[in-house]
């Protein structure tokens, strides 16, 4: 069973990487101190993932024959440091598991790199701009695409309105999630070929039916599908791939049928549930269906005092775990292992701050603040109330709720203490993440951020959204934007500002054939989607179509709350400049629009999109003014994209582009 040893092999496992060449042993680039034969038994089991490496081959690799030594006793010394050393318990193992009377077992996801892989992506690294952050490999991979699409067109600022009101679904305890997660694994097919070439399982839980009898308990029903999508999206991630929330709950009392659902989806299993709350005691009932042939595979009840449900849940879905023998991932092992301390009542808050998130609305995002103050007052040790309130104040900055200063400072310190108490909770990255890209400007902490994200949860639809657009997109990376937007729409394709922010993706990467069918795919999906039209009245007057961007613009001011007069009035000034002067006279009109805006006090016209509109009528020192205006302001969402947006194209010669570039970090 043993294979040779693999000179030249370095061997990644959750944070952790082992060289083998070099004896050495890193966590996120931090050396860890560890000695010779816990490091060699680590190789050996590295070498082996998901065997059992038997106690006599330890003895062999680890003493020469005719060595006397107490065995037993100098072999649990050794597991103990290595244990000590990648943070293991043997009690409640995430890396080594015991198999009794046998050996040990390395039961975590296991990659490997050989040392000419990561020299030539190293060599390819030290070739593009300096960067923070651990993440070598992965910007290696898109090096070839880099920097080769280029920007053309012209990006009027009409919108009146913030284009982030979205965000992923967080939570993470269910004990059904661990048991549908095994069963996959029991019943997918086997295949001789490696795991990476292997299609992952796809899979889509539908919200829970509320059979309360009880409307306001919505939001646990909702909460206990949220909680669901987001355990199993973080179990096995290369083998099950978990649709969404966003898209999921567009089926939220559909009549469709499994089969239509999964062709829509495309996925392969769906889970359906639903669950009954009557005073303190809840019933949860699923069922796994395979889409396929619609057979039912798999269905349980659960009845629980719900002032038990978070241990019961942890206990349960670790023990039937281990029956199927499915193998967690090392961040799902680690949340679990501490939700029996969360607070029930704390957990039930959480829940009411997390579907008033989910309106994504100002008064959703104002009421959701408050029950998640709430949720950490009780539980001050409850991480994700943390994260939830950092989600909160990132959206509400985003939906001109507050400003930059009044709430991204909030986000910082909510993040970083989720983080504190949970180190493995992938949203609080990404929402600290976002953060540091919009208001801190720190680009390297910010890749570093999502890049943890998506490590500890590559079912996050959103940590690569985040990391394509607040990120890559900065950097003018749009090749590797548009990969990270596709993998975000992979795991959310019904979701509409993922589409849409899909075709701004291509929009600013100058691919304006694959930007027009997106758009029209979003509208498409949703006609009343007002962000649809006004992304895509965006588009049409950058290539001259400046009639129908019109008829677009109106269209999203009607959507979005506008009388049909003040949508008429407005569509008609645009027309009448347009006819009388050509593009200049609509670039003017619209810049009166919007300084009439910002005079008004309407917090979504930033600095940012009235430097955009003086350089759209080149007024150069009055964009550059502005410009300067929004750093101040650290209005981060719109002056990140100084290299990309096509507005401020006409500006990028002048010296004091290149001088803002560098006060911001970006590249020149």
């Amino acid at each position: 069973m043993e294979r040779a040893v693999s000179s030249g092999q370095i061997f990644r496992f959750g944070l952790f990487e082992a060289d083998g060449t070099r004896n050495t042993l890193t966590r996120k680039g931090v050396r860890v101190k560890i000695h010779d034969q816990p490091f060699r038994v680590l190789i050996l089991l590295l070498e082996n993932p998901g065997e059992v490496v038997t106690r006599d081959q330890l003895r062999q690799k680890l003493w020469p024959e005719g060595t006397y030594v107490d065995f037993d006793g100098s072999l649990n010394v050794i597991l103990k440091k290595l244990r000590r050393a990648i943070d293991d318990d043997s009690d409640n193992p995430r890396f080594i598991e015991t198999v009794p009377r046998r050996g040990y077992r390395f039961i975590a996801p296991v990659s490997e790199i050989s040392q000419l892989q990561m020299l030539r992506q190293e060599d390819a690294i030290a070739d593009a701009p300096a960067e923070g952050g651990n993440s070598k490999v992965a910007r290696a991979e898109f090096t070839s695409d880099n920097g080769q699409m280029t920007v053309s067109a012209a990006l009027p600022s009409l919108s009146r309105t913030k284009p982030w009101s979205w965000k992923l679904a967080i939570f993470a305890t269910a004990g059904l999630a661990l048991v549908l997660a095994g069963f996959i694994y029991v019943q997918r097919p086997r295949s001789s070929s490696t795991s990476d070439t292997q299609k992952r399982v796809m899979l889509a839980i539908l919200p829970f039916q509320n059979l309360s009898n009880d409307p306001g308990q919505e939001y646990f029903s909702d909460g206990l599908t949220e909680e669901t999508i987001t355990d199993l999206g973080q179990i096995s991630p290369q083998r099950l791939g978990v649709i969404a929330r966003t898209s999921a709950m567009v089926y939220k009392h559909s009549d469709k049928t499994v089969s239509q659902i999964g062709r829509e989806l495309g996925v392969d299993y769906i889970l359906e549930g639903s669950v009954r709350r009557e005073g303190g005691k809840a019933r949860i009932s699923a069922q796994l269906i395979r889409v396929s042939d619609q057979t039912h595979l798999w269905a349980r009840n659960y009845d629980r005092d719900l002032k038990d449900l978070i241990e019961v849940q942890n206990d349960l879905g670790q023990a039937i775990a281990e029956q199927v023998q499915a193998n967690l991932a090392p961040q799902r092992e680690m949340a679990l292992s501490g939700m029996h301390t969360v607070n029930a009542e704390a957990y039930d808050l959480y829940l009411k701050g997390r579907y008033y998130w989910n309106q994504r609305t100002p008064a959703g995002i104002k009421e959701s603040i408050g029950y998640f103050q709430q949720a950490s007052a009780k539980d001050p040790n409850f991480a994700l109330a943390y994260s939830g309130l950092a989600d909160a104040y990132n959206i509400g900055n985003i939906l001109g709720l507050y400003t930059p200063r009044e709430s991204l400072p909030q986000a910082r310190a909510a993040a970083e203490k989720a983080i504190q108490l949970d180190p493995s909770l992938a949203e609080a990255h990404a929402a600290l993440g976002m953060e540091k890209s919009h208001y801190e400007f720190d680009f390297s902490g910010a890749e570093r951020e999502f890049l943890t994200a998506i490590e500890l949860n590559p079912n996050s639809a959103y940590a690569h959204l985040f990391y394509s657009n607040c990120y890559l997109m900065p950097m003018g990376r749009t090749a590797e934007a548009i990969a990270e937007n596709r993998k975000a729409l992979e795991l959310d394709p019904l979701s509409l500002p993922i589409n849409n922010f899909m075709g701004m993706t291509y929009f600013f990467a100058g691919d304006n054939e694959k930007a027009y069918q997106q758009f029209q795919h979003t509208i498409e999906m949703d006609p009343t989607f007002p962000l649809a039209h006004e992304y895509f009245s965006w588009f049409l007057s950058s290539t001259g179509r400046y009639v129908q961007a019109i008829q677009e613009h109106e269209k999203s001011g009607l959507l979005s709350g506008s009388s049909p007069e003040e949508a008429a009035a407005e569509a008609a000034g645009a027309l009448k400049a347009f006819r009388i002067e050509g593009p200049r006279g609509f670039w003017q009109w619209n810049l009166k629009v919007e300084l009439k805006a910002r005079k008004a006090g309407k917090r979504s016209v930033s600095a940012s999109e009235i430097s955009a509109a003086y350089a759209l009528v080149d007024d150069k020192d009055k964009a550059f003014e502005w410009l300067d205006q929004a750093y101040e302001d650290r209005d981060g969402e719109d002056i990140t994209l100084l290299k990309v947006v096509p507005s401020w194209k006409n500006l990028r010669g002048d010296p004091r582009f290149s001088v803002l570039l560098r006060r911001l970090g970006l590249p020149e």
